[in-house]
């Protein structure tokens, strides 16, 4: 049987979680801070497992809110980027 003690304490993705947070998508930021912060509670109560179960949930929702923001600023660019070439093609300037 595994030592528990031996077992490594998980990353808690927090600095992904704040970033996310403040540049990206509040709600799925917060979300990811929630569970950064259980994952050292968690790992210092020797619940191992459910450290690493924050661990990963933390990292998901973090990529969740990256992901939102970056095609919320693809479209913006798609969308101005477009009418913007819409706009000067009907001024005659192409």
């Amino acid at each position: 049987m595994e030592n528990d003690q031996s077992r490594p304490k998980p990353n808690n993705y927090l600095v992904l979680a704040i970033i996310s947070t403040v540049f990206c998508c509040l709600i799925p930021g917060i979300v990811s801070i929630v569970n950064a912060a259980k994952v050292n509670e968690a790992y210092a109560l020797g619940n191992y497992d459910q450290a690493e179960k924050a661990s990963k949930n933390a990292k998901t929702w973090a990529i969740v809110g990256i992901a939102i923001a970056g095609l919320f600023w693809l479209l913006y660019i798609a969308i101005f980027g477009f009418a913007i070439i819409g706009g000067l093609m009907s001024a005659g300037d192409f």
